[in-house]
Protein backbone atom coordinates (compact mmCIF):
# COMPACT_ATOMS: atom_id res chain seq x y z
CA UNK A 1 0.00 0.00 0.00
CA UNK A 2 1.41 3.55 -1.16
CA UNK A 3 1.05 6.46 1.07
CA UNK A 4 -1.54 9.26 -0.16
CA UNK A 5 1.13 11.90 0.19
CA UNK A 6 1.12 14.71 -2.77
CA UNK A 7 3.99 13.57 -5.50
CA UNK A 8 4.55 16.94 -5.57
CA UNK A 9 8.50 17.54 -7.31
CA UNK A 10 11.48 18.53 -5.34
CA UNK A 11 12.86 21.78 -7.32
CA UNK A 12 14.73 24.61 -6.89
CA UNK A 13 11.46 26.96 -8.06
CA UNK A 14 10.38 26.17 -5.12
CA UNK A 15 13.55 27.67 -3.27
CA UNK A 16 13.15 30.64 -5.34
CA UNK A 17 9.82 31.13 -5.13
CA UNK A 18 10.33 30.51 -1.76
CA UNK A 19 12.02 33.72 -0.54
CA UNK A 20 10.83 35.68 -3.10
CA UNK A 21 7.53 35.71 -1.16
CA UNK A 22 8.87 35.27 2.28
CA UNK A 23 12.10 37.17 2.56
CA UNK A 24 11.89 39.96 -0.28
CA UNK A 25 12.75 42.10 2.57
CA UNK A 26 16.11 40.61 3.23
CA UNK A 27 18.92 41.06 1.11
CA UNK A 28 22.24 40.13 -0.96
CA UNK A 29 25.33 42.58 -0.68
CA UNK A 30 28.10 42.68 -3.24
CA UNK A 31 31.58 43.11 -2.68
CA UNK A 32 31.41 46.75 -2.47
CA UNK A 33 28.43 46.79 0.46
CA UNK A 34 25.36 47.42 -2.07
CA UNK A 35 22.51 45.80 -0.66
CA UNK A 36 20.28 44.40 -2.84
CA UNK A 37 16.73 43.47 -1.26
CA UNK A 38 15.98 39.92 -2.39
CA UNK A 39 12.36 41.15 -3.70
CA UNK A 40 14.39 43.49 -6.22
CA UNK A 41 16.44 40.50 -6.88
CA UNK A 42 14.39 37.56 -7.85
CA UNK A 43 12.32 40.35 -9.85
CA UNK A 44 15.31 40.64 -12.23
CA UNK A 45 15.38 36.57 -11.91
CA UNK A 46 12.28 36.83 -13.66
CA UNK A 47 13.64 39.27 -16.29
CA UNK A 48 16.43 37.12 -16.83
CA UNK A 49 14.34 33.63 -18.02
CA UNK A 50 12.66 35.65 -20.30
CA UNK A 51 15.63 37.15 -21.83
CA UNK A 52 17.20 32.91 -22.20
CA UNK A 53 13.91 32.55 -24.07
CA UNK A 54 14.26 35.55 -25.94
CA UNK A 55 18.20 34.18 -27.52
CA UNK A 56 16.39 30.80 -27.86
CA UNK A 57 18.25 29.15 -25.43
CA UNK A 58 16.17 25.54 -25.11
CA UNK A 59 14.96 23.50 -22.32
CA UNK A 60 17.85 21.60 -21.02
CA UNK A 61 20.54 23.66 -22.74
CA UNK A 62 23.65 24.42 -21.13
CA UNK A 63 24.01 27.74 -20.01
CA UNK A 64 27.54 28.21 -18.08
CA UNK A 65 29.02 31.21 -15.73
CA UNK A 66 32.72 31.85 -15.52
CA UNK A 67 32.12 34.71 -12.90
CA UNK A 68 33.23 35.84 -9.38
CA UNK A 69 30.68 35.70 -6.42
CA UNK A 70 28.18 38.32 -6.97
CA UNK A 71 24.69 39.21 -7.04
CA UNK A 72 24.31 39.35 -10.75
CA UNK A 73 25.98 35.58 -10.95
CA UNK A 74 23.07 34.61 -8.26
CA UNK A 75 20.76 35.78 -10.71
CA UNK A 76 22.23 33.48 -13.14
CA UNK A 77 22.20 30.82 -10.20
CA UNK A 78 18.62 30.82 -10.05
CA UNK A 79 17.23 31.68 -13.23
CA UNK A 80 19.03 28.93 -15.26
CA UNK A 81 17.40 25.78 -13.40
CA UNK A 82 14.23 27.42 -12.23
CA UNK A 83 13.48 27.62 -16.26
CA UNK A 84 14.65 24.26 -16.46
CA UNK A 85 18.14 24.73 -18.21
CA UNK A 86 21.16 23.84 -16.88
CA UNK A 87 23.58 26.03 -15.17
CA UNK A 88 27.14 25.23 -16.06
CA UNK A 89 29.66 26.65 -13.69
CA UNK A 90 33.02 27.41 -15.23
CA UNK A 91 36.57 27.39 -12.89
CA UNK A 92 37.44 31.11 -13.08
CA UNK A 93 41.21 30.07 -13.20
CA UNK A 94 40.99 27.52 -15.88
CA UNK A 95 43.36 28.20 -18.73
CA UNK A 96 42.34 28.46 -22.36
CA UNK A 97 43.16 24.65 -23.42
CA UNK A 98 41.00 23.46 -20.43
CA UNK A 99 38.48 26.16 -21.10
CA UNK A 100 37.78 24.86 -24.62
CA UNK A 101 37.83 21.33 -23.55
CA UNK A 102 35.40 21.75 -20.58
CA UNK A 103 33.09 24.08 -22.64
CA UNK A 104 33.15 21.75 -25.64
CA UNK A 105 32.30 18.50 -23.70
CA UNK A 106 29.78 20.11 -21.65
CA UNK A 107 28.25 21.47 -24.82
CA UNK A 108 27.37 25.37 -23.73
CA UNK A 109 25.38 26.97 -25.96
CA UNK A 110 25.65 30.11 -23.68
CA UNK A 111 28.68 31.69 -21.18
CA UNK A 112 28.19 34.69 -19.10
CA UNK A 113 30.86 35.98 -17.78
CA UNK A 114 32.58 38.77 -15.88
CA UNK A 115 34.45 41.64 -18.46
CA UNK A 116 38.15 40.88 -16.62
CA UNK A 117 37.86 37.47 -18.76
CA UNK A 118 37.37 38.73 -21.93
CA UNK A 119 41.27 38.81 -23.17
CA UNK A 120 41.39 34.93 -22.04
CA UNK A 121 37.86 34.52 -23.75
CA UNK A 122 39.53 36.77 -26.79
CA UNK A 123 42.26 33.79 -27.36
CA UNK A 124 40.14 30.50 -27.79
CA UNK A 125 36.23 32.27 -29.30
CA UNK A 126 37.37 30.76 -32.62
CA UNK A 127 37.09 27.09 -30.84
CA UNK A 128 34.03 27.42 -29.41
CA UNK A 129 31.72 28.23 -32.66
CA UNK A 130 29.39 26.36 -30.74
CA UNK A 131 28.49 28.68 -27.74
CA UNK A 132 25.80 31.16 -29.95
CA UNK A 133 25.76 34.29 -27.11
CA UNK A 134 28.49 35.21 -24.85
CA UNK A 135 26.63 37.49 -21.88
CA UNK A 136 29.23 40.06 -20.12
CA UNK A 137 28.47 41.35 -16.71
CA UNK A 138 29.04 45.10 -16.33
CA UNK A 139 32.34 46.51 -14.17
CA UNK A 140 32.00 49.63 -14.99
CA UNK A 141 34.68 50.15 -18.21
CA UNK A 142 34.17 50.44 -21.53
CA UNK A 143 31.50 48.71 -23.12
CA UNK A 144 32.83 47.71 -26.02
CA UNK A 145 32.14 44.12 -27.06
CA UNK A 146 33.87 41.63 -29.87
CA UNK A 147 31.16 40.95 -32.00
CA UNK A 148 27.63 40.22 -32.33
CA UNK A 149 27.77 36.91 -30.40
CA UNK A 150 28.53 39.14 -27.26
CA UNK A 151 25.79 41.10 -25.16
CA UNK A 152 25.52 43.26 -22.21
CA UNK A 153 23.84 42.07 -19.25
CA UNK A 154 22.09 44.60 -18.43
CA UNK A 155 20.98 45.77 -21.73
CA UNK A 156 19.18 41.72 -21.82
CA UNK A 157 17.69 42.93 -18.54
CA UNK A 158 15.77 45.73 -19.38
CA UNK A 159 14.80 44.54 -22.42
CA UNK A 160 12.97 41.36 -21.37
CA UNK A 161 9.93 41.61 -19.40
CA UNK A 162 9.58 39.99 -16.16
CA UNK A 163 7.99 36.24 -16.41
CA UNK A 164 4.58 36.58 -14.08
CA UNK A 165 3.49 32.59 -12.91
CA UNK A 166 4.79 30.29 -10.87
CA UNK A 167 7.79 28.43 -11.66
CA UNK A 168 6.97 25.60 -9.57
CA UNK A 169 3.99 24.93 -10.64
CA UNK A 170 5.59 24.53 -13.97
CA UNK A 171 7.15 20.86 -13.22
CA UNK A 172 5.55 17.81 -12.87
CA UNK A 173 6.78 15.20 -10.54
CA UNK A 174 9.26 13.26 -12.08
CA UNK A 175 10.72 16.32 -13.50
CA UNK A 176 12.48 17.00 -10.06
CA UNK A 177 14.99 14.82 -11.65
CA UNK A 178 15.69 17.23 -14.35
CA UNK A 179 19.49 18.26 -14.24
CA UNK A 180 19.70 21.72 -12.61
CA UNK A 181 23.93 21.75 -12.42
CA UNK A 182 26.41 20.48 -14.38
CA UNK A 183 30.37 20.87 -12.04
CA UNK A 184 33.11 19.30 -13.38
CA UNK A 185 36.03 17.55 -11.30
CA UNK A 186 39.72 19.19 -10.86
CA UNK A 187 40.79 16.60 -13.13
CA UNK A 188 43.77 15.84 -11.08
CA UNK A 189 44.06 12.06 -12.10
CA UNK A 190 43.10 12.61 -15.39
CA UNK A 191 40.53 15.01 -17.92
CA UNK A 192 38.05 16.63 -15.70
CA UNK A 193 34.51 14.92 -15.56
CA UNK A 194 31.17 16.42 -14.76
CA UNK A 195 28.96 15.96 -12.24
CA UNK A 196 25.32 16.52 -13.16
CA UNK A 197 23.44 17.72 -10.34
CA UNK A 198 19.37 17.35 -10.03
CA UNK A 199 16.58 19.62 -8.63
CA UNK A 200 16.10 16.41 -6.50
CA UNK A 201 19.43 16.13 -4.95
CA UNK A 202 20.09 20.25 -5.31
CA UNK A 203 16.91 20.47 -2.97
CA UNK A 204 18.02 17.26 -0.43
CA UNK A 205 21.83 18.48 0.23
CA UNK A 206 20.22 21.71 1.07
CA UNK A 207 17.72 20.33 3.76
CA UNK A 208 20.36 17.57 4.75
CA UNK A 209 22.92 20.19 5.49
CA UNK A 210 21.79 23.10 6.71
CA UNK A 211 20.07 21.16 9.33
CA UNK A 212 20.26 22.46 12.70
CA UNK A 213 23.86 20.82 14.37
CA UNK A 214 25.33 20.64 11.25
CA UNK A 215 25.61 24.25 9.06
CA UNK A 216 22.35 25.67 10.91
CA UNK A 217 21.59 28.07 8.80
CA UNK A 218 18.50 30.31 10.04
CA UNK A 219 16.86 33.98 8.76
CA UNK A 220 18.85 35.24 11.72
CA UNK A 221 22.56 34.66 9.74
CA UNK A 222 24.34 35.96 7.24
CA UNK A 223 26.38 34.26 4.91
CA UNK A 224 29.85 35.00 3.17
CA UNK A 225 30.89 31.90 1.00
CA UNK A 226 34.38 33.08 0.35
CA UNK A 227 34.64 29.28 -1.64
CA UNK A 228 33.79 29.94 -5.21
CA UNK A 229 30.46 29.76 -6.72
CA UNK A 230 32.11 27.66 -8.98
CA UNK A 231 33.32 25.03 -7.25
CA UNK A 232 30.18 22.55 -6.22
CA UNK A 233 27.47 25.54 -6.04
CA UNK A 234 29.68 27.20 -3.39
CA UNK A 235 29.21 24.36 -0.85
CA UNK A 236 25.59 24.84 -1.63
CA UNK A 237 25.53 27.87 0.72
CA UNK A 238 24.06 29.70 -1.84
CA UNK A 239 21.26 27.94 -2.42
CA UNK A 240 21.03 27.51 1.65
CA UNK A 241 20.60 30.79 2.19
CA UNK A 242 18.11 31.45 -0.26
CA UNK A 243 16.07 28.71 1.41
CA UNK A 244 16.46 29.99 4.95
CA UNK A 245 15.87 33.55 4.16
CA UNK A 246 19.83 34.80 5.18
CA UNK A 247 21.19 37.43 4.23
CA UNK A 248 23.87 36.55 1.90
CA UNK A 249 26.94 38.45 1.33
CA UNK A 250 29.14 37.95 -2.29
CA UNK A 251 32.87 38.68 -2.08
CA UNK A 252 33.52 39.03 -5.52
CA UNK A 253 36.68 38.20 -7.04
CA UNK A 254 39.31 39.41 -4.22
CA UNK A 255 40.31 37.08 -1.76
CA UNK A 256 42.56 40.02 -0.17
CA UNK A 257 42.66 39.30 3.77
CA UNK A 258 41.77 42.98 4.69
CA UNK A 259 38.42 42.58 1.96
CA UNK A 260 37.62 40.07 3.63
CA UNK A 261 38.16 40.96 7.02
CA UNK A 262 36.74 43.91 6.68
CA UNK A 263 33.44 42.32 4.70
CA UNK A 264 33.09 40.09 7.93
CA UNK A 265 32.85 43.22 10.31
CA UNK A 266 31.09 45.53 8.87
CA UNK A 267 28.16 43.07 7.82
CA UNK A 268 28.33 41.02 10.68
CA UNK A 269 28.61 38.06 9.07
CA UNK A 270 27.70 35.29 11.15
CA UNK A 271 28.72 31.99 8.69
CA UNK A 272 31.30 31.76 6.29
CA UNK A 273 33.50 29.15 4.41
CA UNK A 274 36.44 28.98 2.65
CA UNK A 275 39.52 26.54 2.26
CA UNK A 276 42.15 26.16 4.75
CA UNK A 277 44.49 28.21 2.74
CA UNK A 278 42.32 31.26 2.53
CA UNK A 279 41.47 30.96 6.75
CA UNK A 280 45.32 30.84 7.11
CA UNK A 281 45.88 34.24 5.25
CA UNK A 282 43.13 35.42 6.91
CA UNK A 283 43.38 35.43 10.89
CA UNK A 284 45.85 38.01 10.77
CA UNK A 285 43.41 40.48 9.40
CA UNK A 286 40.68 39.38 11.57
CA UNK A 287 42.57 39.84 14.95
CA UNK A 288 42.33 43.51 14.57
CA UNK A 289 38.08 43.67 14.01
CA UNK A 290 35.19 42.93 15.44
CA UNK A 291 34.22 39.26 15.09
CA UNK A 292 31.99 38.63 17.81
CA UNK A 293 29.04 37.70 15.64
CA UNK A 294 30.89 34.72 14.31
CA UNK A 295 29.08 31.43 14.96
CA UNK A 296 30.56 29.03 12.60
CA UNK A 297 33.57 28.85 10.08
CA UNK A 298 33.90 26.20 7.41
CA UNK A 299 36.68 24.51 6.02
CA UNK A 300 36.73 22.21 3.39
CA UNK A 301 38.63 21.11 0.52
CA UNK A 302 41.53 20.08 2.04
CA UNK A 303 42.44 18.70 5.84
CA UNK A 304 42.21 21.94 8.80
CA UNK A 305 45.13 21.44 10.95
CA UNK A 306 44.43 21.40 14.44
CA UNK A 307 46.97 24.17 15.03
CA UNK A 308 44.68 26.44 12.91
CA UNK A 309 41.47 25.89 13.89
CA UNK A 310 42.93 26.71 17.90
CA UNK A 311 44.19 29.84 16.61
CA UNK A 312 40.97 30.85 15.48
CA UNK A 313 39.10 30.05 18.62
CA UNK A 314 41.93 31.96 20.66
CA UNK A 315 42.12 34.69 18.47
CA UNK A 316 37.92 35.29 17.53
CA UNK A 317 36.34 32.82 19.71
CA UNK A 318 35.35 30.26 16.86
CA UNK A 319 37.19 27.41 15.78
CA UNK A 320 36.75 26.30 12.54
CA UNK A 321 34.59 23.63 11.88
CA UNK A 322 35.91 20.78 9.48
CA UNK A 323 33.95 19.15 6.84
CA UNK A 324 34.65 16.91 3.82
CA UNK A 325 32.97 16.51 0.68
CA UNK A 326 33.99 16.24 -3.56
CA UNK A 327 32.19 17.47 -6.48
CA UNK A 328 30.61 14.10 -6.64
CA UNK A 329 28.92 14.54 -3.45
CA UNK A 330 27.28 17.98 -4.35
CA UNK A 331 29.90 18.74 -2.63
CA UNK A 332 28.76 18.13 1.27
CA UNK A 333 29.17 15.02 2.68
CA UNK A 334 30.25 15.11 6.25
CA UNK A 335 30.65 18.32 8.59
CA UNK A 336 32.82 17.86 12.11
CA UNK A 337 31.84 19.43 14.96
CA UNK A 338 31.80 18.19 18.85
CA UNK A 339 28.68 16.84 20.10
CA UNK A 340 26.54 16.55 23.73
CA UNK A 341 29.01 12.76 24.12
CA UNK A 342 31.92 15.19 24.27
CA UNK A 343 30.85 17.28 26.62
CA UNK A 344 32.58 15.63 29.99
CA UNK A 345 36.03 15.13 27.68
CA UNK A 346 39.26 17.23 28.69
CA UNK A 347 40.39 19.77 26.19
CA UNK A 348 43.22 17.19 24.30
CA UNK A 349 40.43 14.34 24.01
CA UNK A 350 38.28 17.41 22.76
CA UNK A 351 40.36 19.01 20.11
CA UNK A 352 41.21 15.30 18.73
CA UNK A 353 37.39 14.62 18.33
CA UNK A 354 37.61 18.41 16.57
CA UNK A 355 40.21 17.51 14.00
CA UNK A 356 38.41 14.23 12.29
CA UNK A 357 36.55 15.43 9.29
CA UNK A 358 32.83 14.91 11.09
CA UNK A 359 30.07 12.44 10.76
CA UNK A 360 28.21 11.88 7.38
CA UNK A 361 25.42 14.44 6.86
CA UNK A 362 21.81 12.82 7.03
CA UNK A 363 20.71 10.81 4.04
CA UNK A 364 24.36 9.83 3.27
CA UNK A 365 25.92 6.35 3.81
CA UNK A 366 29.57 5.48 4.46
CA UNK A 367 31.78 2.26 4.44
CA UNK A 368 35.26 1.95 4.66
CA UNK A 369 36.85 -1.47 2.30
CA UNK A 370 40.04 -2.75 1.95
CA UNK A 371 42.02 -1.85 -1.14
CA UNK A 372 43.64 -5.08 -1.72
CA UNK A 373 40.30 -7.41 -0.65
CA UNK A 374 37.35 -5.45 -1.29
CA UNK A 375 36.18 -6.33 1.81
CA UNK A 376 34.45 -4.03 4.30
CA UNK A 377 36.16 -2.73 7.40
CA UNK A 378 34.67 -2.35 10.74
CA UNK A 379 33.64 1.40 11.81
CA UNK A 380 36.70 0.88 14.63
CA UNK A 381 38.69 4.18 14.24
CA UNK A 382 41.65 1.56 13.51
CA UNK A 383 40.76 -0.13 10.28
CA UNK A 384 42.14 2.03 7.07
CA UNK A 385 40.62 1.68 3.69
CA UNK A 386 39.23 3.37 0.53
CA UNK A 387 36.47 5.59 1.85
CA UNK A 388 32.98 4.96 -0.45
CA UNK A 389 29.73 7.09 -0.25
CA UNK A 390 26.17 6.63 -1.13
CA UNK A 391 23.07 8.85 -0.81
CA UNK A 392 20.42 10.93 -2.74
CA UNK A 393 23.02 13.98 -3.56
CA UNK A 394 25.68 11.39 -4.31
CA UNK A 395 26.77 11.06 -7.98
CA UNK A 396 25.19 7.87 -9.80
CA UNK A 397 27.83 8.49 -12.77
CA UNK A 398 29.47 10.88 -14.85
CA UNK A 399 28.24 13.29 -17.64
CA UNK A 400 28.46 11.64 -21.27
CA UNK A 401 28.90 8.22 -19.59
CA UNK A 402 32.82 8.73 -19.06
CA UNK A 403 34.50 7.34 -15.47
CA UNK A 404 31.96 4.23 -14.84
CA UNK A 405 35.36 2.86 -12.91
CA UNK A 406 34.51 5.65 -10.94
CA UNK A 407 31.84 3.38 -8.99
CA UNK A 408 31.28 0.23 -7.42
CA UNK A 409 29.08 -2.60 -9.02
CA UNK A 410 26.71 -2.20 -6.80
CA UNK A 411 26.29 2.14 -7.15
CA UNK A 412 28.71 3.19 -4.75
CA UNK A 413 31.07 5.85 -5.19
CA UNK A 414 35.01 5.47 -4.69
CA UNK A 415 36.24 8.92 -3.42
CA UNK A 416 39.85 7.87 -3.75
CA UNK A 417 39.86 8.62 0.25
CA UNK A 418 42.04 6.83 2.95
CA UNK A 419 40.39 6.94 6.25
CA UNK A 420 39.18 5.57 9.01
CA UNK A 421 35.82 5.55 10.87
CA UNK A 422 35.05 4.93 14.46
CA UNK A 423 32.17 3.59 15.89
CA UNK A 424 30.58 6.95 16.86
CA UNK A 425 30.79 7.40 12.76
CA UNK A 426 33.10 9.83 12.94
CA UNK A 427 35.58 10.09 9.76
CA UNK A 428 39.08 10.67 9.61
CA UNK A 429 40.86 10.86 6.53
CA UNK A 430 44.20 8.90 6.28
CA UNK A 431 45.64 10.19 2.93
CA UNK A 432 44.44 10.51 -0.33
CA UNK A 433 45.00 6.74 -2.38
CA UNK A 434 47.49 8.52 -4.81
CA UNK A 435 49.27 10.72 -2.46
CA UNK A 436 50.57 7.64 -0.11
CA UNK A 437 54.50 7.36 -0.32
CA UNK A 438 55.61 3.52 -0.39
CA UNK A 439 59.41 3.57 0.61
CA UNK A 440 60.76 0.26 1.35
CA UNK A 441 57.81 -1.73 0.96
CA UNK A 442 56.09 0.73 4.13
CA UNK A 443 53.37 3.16 3.73
CA UNK A 444 53.92 6.85 4.68
CA UNK A 445 50.97 9.20 5.26
CA UNK A 446 51.51 12.42 3.92
CA UNK A 447 48.25 13.65 5.71
CA UNK A 448 49.64 12.63 9.19
CA UNK A 449 53.32 13.94 8.33
CA UNK A 450 52.00 17.29 6.84
CA UNK A 451 50.06 17.73 10.19
CA UNK A 452 53.33 16.88 12.23
CA UNK A 453 55.86 19.46 10.17
CA UNK A 454 52.71 21.88 10.59
CA UNK A 455 53.03 22.06 14.37
CA UNK A 456 56.04 23.77 14.07
CA UNK A 457 55.18 27.42 15.52
CA UNK A 458 56.82 29.04 12.31
CA UNK A 459 55.45 26.90 9.22
CA UNK A 460 52.28 28.67 7.52
CA UNK A 461 52.24 25.80 5.18
CA UNK A 462 53.19 22.17 3.95
CA UNK A 463 52.83 19.90 1.47
CA UNK A 464 54.85 16.68 1.46
CA UNK A 465 54.80 14.51 -1.58
CA UNK A 466 56.59 11.62 -3.19
CA UNK A 467 60.06 11.74 -5.28
CA UNK A 468 61.14 8.72 -7.09
CA UNK A 469 64.50 7.11 -5.23
CA UNK A 470 66.85 4.34 -7.07
CA UNK A 471 66.77 2.27 -3.25
CA UNK A 472 63.79 2.49 -1.48
CA UNK A 473 61.18 3.55 -4.68
CA UNK A 474 59.70 6.73 -3.26
CA UNK A 475 61.06 9.16 -0.35
CA UNK A 476 58.81 12.37 1.05
CA UNK A 477 60.06 15.63 0.05
CA UNK A 478 58.34 18.62 2.55
CA UNK A 479 57.77 22.01 0.61
CA UNK A 480 56.98 24.78 3.62
CA UNK A 481 56.05 28.42 3.79
CA UNK A 482 57.55 29.81 7.12
CA UNK A 483 55.89 32.82 8.35
CA UNK A 484 57.09 36.25 7.75
CA UNK A 485 58.97 37.01 10.38
CA UNK A 486 60.87 33.40 10.84
CA UNK A 487 64.00 32.29 10.60
CA UNK A 488 63.84 29.16 11.49
CA UNK A 489 66.23 26.82 9.67
CA UNK A 490 65.68 23.50 8.02
CA UNK A 491 67.95 21.59 10.57
CA UNK A 492 65.24 22.93 13.41
CA UNK A 493 62.56 21.83 10.97
CA UNK A 494 64.35 18.59 11.34
CA UNK A 495 65.22 18.19 15.09
CA UNK A 496 61.71 19.72 16.08
CA UNK A 497 59.95 16.48 13.76
CA UNK A 498 62.23 14.26 14.68
CA UNK A 499 60.36 13.87 18.09
CA UNK A 500 57.17 13.59 16.53
CA UNK A 501 57.64 10.88 13.49
CA UNK A 502 59.66 7.58 13.15
CA UNK A 503 62.96 8.21 11.90
CA UNK A 504 62.01 6.54 8.49
CA UNK A 505 59.43 9.29 7.81
CA UNK A 506 61.71 12.17 8.06
CA UNK A 507 61.58 14.18 4.65
CA UNK A 508 64.75 13.63 2.72
CA UNK A 509 64.36 17.38 2.16
CA UNK A 510 62.50 20.61 3.07
CA UNK A 511 61.86 23.10 0.26
CA UNK A 512 61.52 26.56 1.62
CA UNK A 513 58.86 28.50 -0.75
CA UNK A 514 57.09 31.65 -0.50
CA UNK A 515 54.20 30.51 -1.70
CA UNK A 516 52.74 26.91 -2.44
CA UNK A 517 50.96 26.80 -5.70
CA UNK A 518 47.43 25.85 -5.56
CA UNK A 519 44.99 24.24 -7.62
CA UNK A 520 42.02 26.03 -9.66
CA UNK A 521 39.68 25.21 -6.46
CA UNK A 522 42.37 26.78 -3.93
CA UNK A 523 44.10 23.99 -2.30
CA UNK A 524 47.27 23.55 -2.30
CA UNK A 525 48.81 21.94 -5.62
CA UNK A 526 50.62 18.68 -4.99
CA UNK A 527 50.67 18.13 -8.83
CA UNK A 528 52.54 21.23 -9.69
CA UNK A 529 54.69 19.80 -6.37
CA UNK A 530 55.64 16.80 -8.21
CA UNK A 531 56.38 17.92 -11.30
CA UNK A 532 59.03 20.51 -9.85
CA UNK A 533 60.57 17.35 -8.70
CA UNK A 534 61.12 15.89 -11.94
CA UNK A 535 64.44 15.81 -13.94
CA UNK A 536 64.47 18.66 -16.53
Amino acid sequence: MDGLMQPRPLTIAHLFERVETLFADKHVIDADGTPTSYGAWAHRVRRLTSALTALDVAPGARVATLAANHRRHLEVYAAVPISKRVLHTLNVRLSAEHLVHIIEHAGDDVVFLDRRHLPLIRTCLDRLPGVRHWVVFPDGTDHALPNARFHHYEDLITAARAFEGSFEATFSGPEENLAAGLCYTSGTTGRPKGVLYSHRSTVLHCLGTMAAGLIGISERDVVLPVVPMFHANAWGLPYGALMAGADLVLPGPSADRVHLADLIARHRVTVAAAVPTVWTDLLPALQTRDCSWLRLLLGGGSAVTPQLSAAYEAAVGVPITHSWGMTEVSPVGAIGGLRSRHDDLDDDARRHVAAAQGRPAPLVNMRIMDVETGERLPHDGRSVGELQVAGPWVAGGYFAGEGADGFTADGWLHTGDLATVDEHGYLRLVDRIKDLIKSGGEWISSVELEAAIATHPDVEQVAVVARDHPRWVERPVAFVVLRADADTAVEQLREHLSRRIASWWMPDDFIVLDTIPLTGTGKLSKQALRESLRPA
